[in-house]
This record gives structure tokens, C-alpha cells and sequence, in this order.
């Protein structure tokens, strides 16, 4: 039995500027960071000459391609396993939530059916390339590279999209003390609300292939917040980050319907009314986590419980996608 792992995932700035059909024409770059929440991909040679998946269902057949799961079929293609196989995953939070599930689930996966085959050094690149061929080329989803390079990646992670595809991977050059200090002080909180990333990012990317003046100025400004976001963390000013984050937040609301709602705006509000320096919704929108930048953690997390969210924390991944264990 073969156990892997990849980590889910924080946007800390320039979210959205990695779909392609924004960075084939203008270049794109965020940063984002792996969390210690893993989604995990169990693998096992059966007895019998089926292809078993347990996931919310189960599907039993006998060759790869009969699969309806669809990112399952495609990573046995990609990787060559018609038949003998049975896969099973889990998560440690749900999928819709905005943090990247999709790609971690993909990425844990090929580091699994790999290492199944005995070649257990792909490295990252590759992992993440390969990810991003099933899920935005093979299966044609309006989603952009950055979950499947963060799950590959780990660690907080700078990401530029050049124009020909090309993705380049820097770690973000904050020392020690201010990632620390950045780890300790970002909470987030969940809805409540799930959703699928889909009809957001598909809203964003059909209003960029079209040419969306307001569209591409708002993208053209959130790369500019990563930009500086990665400026701010590198120069250890994690309060001009918080400032950057609701800045970003401000914009975020405007650039796609559906981004927000009436509860989400009010528990914000009362996030900044009880020591939040600045916040935003992880992932496309429409629900998922809030996450916050806070200095008073105590005062902030006692409001926002007793407004009925649930607090969920966590700690950076530094590692990526990787094996757990092998029997």
C-alpha cells in the first residue's frame, strides 16, 4: 500500500493572475502558501484485474478508461495503469472551500500512481505539469496553474505565469522571524458556504478572452497587490501586508458577481471592528474561509465565534507532495 499527501493551500496575494487566459497576454504572479490541511491519496494492488476508486462513491470496473471520476481516468492514462488498482482518498477539510483542494487532490494522486510504477523522483515541476495538463487541458476546467504548483511546491511560494506558459518558482525571501510572526498571526475562519470554483473563475476567464477592459484593469491591479504584497513580506512590514490584503479585498468584490454576500461582508466588518488589520476570502469566492491578518488573535477569534464561525488552524507545509508511508 502506498500512502501520499499534498498540501492545500493560502492565497497570499495576486490570486487570479495565473489562468491562462490572463498571463498568455500579460504575464502573471502571485505568492501562495502550502498549509499543514492535506488532502490524501491512498494506493493498492488488488487481488482481482479491476480498477477500484472510493471516493463520495464507488466505481469498480475493469479497465482504467471506464472511469467516470474524471481526474482519475486521466492520471491512469497519463501515467500508463489500465487495470489491478484500487485508489482511495481523503480529505482533512471538504472540497469548495477555496483552498485548493482540486489540485491537491491531482497532484497527491500522480505522486502516488508514480511512486506505484517505481519512480518516486519526479520532481515538483514535473508533478505540477502534469496536474495542470489533466485538469486545465485534458479536461478543459476555466481554472488557473496555482494549486497544482503550490501542491507540488509546498512552502510560501512565489509563482510568475510568463507568457508562454512557462511557470517560474521562487521561494518568497522573508526571513525566519517574519514567517513566524505571519504564521501566528493569520486566522481563518470557515462560512459555512461551500461552492464550486468553477462558475467564478469561468465568469473571470470568459470576461478576459473577451477583451474585458475593467476585467483586465482589475487583474492588472491584483498582480501589482502581489507585487507588492511580496515587497511588503520581504521586508518584514506584515501591517503594510494586512493593509494590502484588504486593499485586495475591496477589489476582489468588484471584479465578479457572486464574490461575496451579505453575511460574508458583515463578518468581515466585525473582523475589523475586533482587531483584524486586513482579511480576505480564500480562493475564487462565493464562500469557503476567511482569513485574517490580526495582531489581537484573542479579541478577534471570541467575536467571530460567537457569530457562529468556525476557526480552523493551521501551520505553513514546507515540504509539498510527498509519500506517508509505503507497506
Amino acid at each position: 500500500m502506498i500512502i501520499t499527501c499534498s498540501p492545500l493551500r493560502i492565497s497570499l496575494g495576486g490570486g487570479g493572475t495565473d489562468l491562462p487566459s490572463y498571463y498568455t497576454e500579460h504575464e502573471g504572479f502571485l505568492i501562495a502558501a502550502g498549509i499543514d490541511k492535506h488532502v490524501y491519496i491512498t494506493v493498492h494492488e488488488p487481488f482481482t484485474d479491476q480498477v477500484i476508486v472510493k471516493y463520495s462513491r464507488l466505481e469498480q470496473v475493469e479497465r482504467a478508461s471506464e472511469l467516470q471520476h474524471p481526474i482519475v481516468r486521466e492520471a491512469l492514462a497519463l501515467t500508463q495503469i489500465e487495470t489491478r488498482i484500487e485508489i482511495a482518498s481523503m480529505s482533512d477539510i471538504p472540497a469548495g472551500t477555496g483552498l485548493g483542494s482540486s489540485g491537491s487532490f491531482t497532484t497527491a494522486l500522480l505522486r502516488a500512481l508514480h511512486i506505484h510504477k517505481n519512480n518516486s523522483a519526479v520532481p515538483p515541476r514535473q508533478l505540477a505539469e502534469q496536474a495542470c495538463h489533466i485538469e486545465i487541458e485534458r479536461l478543459g476546467e476555466p481554472i488557473g496553474k496555482q494549486d497544482q504548483y503550490i501542491a507540488a511546491y509546498g512552502g510560501v511560494t512565489c509563482f510568475t505565469f510568463k507568457k508562454d506558459g512557462y511557470v517560474e518558482v521562487q521561494p518568497l525571501r522573508a526571513d525566519t522571524e517574519t514567517l513566524a510572526n505571519l504564521e501566528d498571526n493569520l486566522v481563518m475562519f470557515f462560512t459555512g458556504y461551500t461552492r464550486s470554483a468553477g462558475t467564478i473563475l469561468k465568469d473571470q476567464d470568459q470576461r478576459s478572452k473577451q477583451k474585458d477592459q475593467a476585467m483586465t484593469d482589475n487583474l492588472h491591479f491584483t498582480k501589482d497587490l502581489g507585487l507588492r504584497s511580496r515587497e511588503t513580506l520581504e521586508k518584514g512590514d506584515l501591517r503594510g501586508f494586512a493593509a494590502l490584503m484588504h486593499e485586495h479585498w475591496l477589489r476582489k468584490r468588484k471584479r465578479t458577481q457572486g464574490m461575496s454576500n451579505d453575511s460574508i461582508d458583515q463578518w468581515y466588518q466585525l473582523a475589523l471592528d475586533n482587531g483584524a488589520l486586513g482579511g480576505k476570502l480564500i480562493g475564487a469566492g462565493g464562500g469557503g474561509f476567511l482569513m485574517f491578518y490580526s495582531e489581537e488573535k484573542t479579541r478577534l477569534r471570541h467575536a467571530l465565534r460567537a457569530a457562529g464561525l468556525r476557526e480552523v488552524r493551521f501551520r505553513f507545509d514546507l515540504e509539498g507532495a510527498r509519500l506517508v508511508a509505503r507497506s
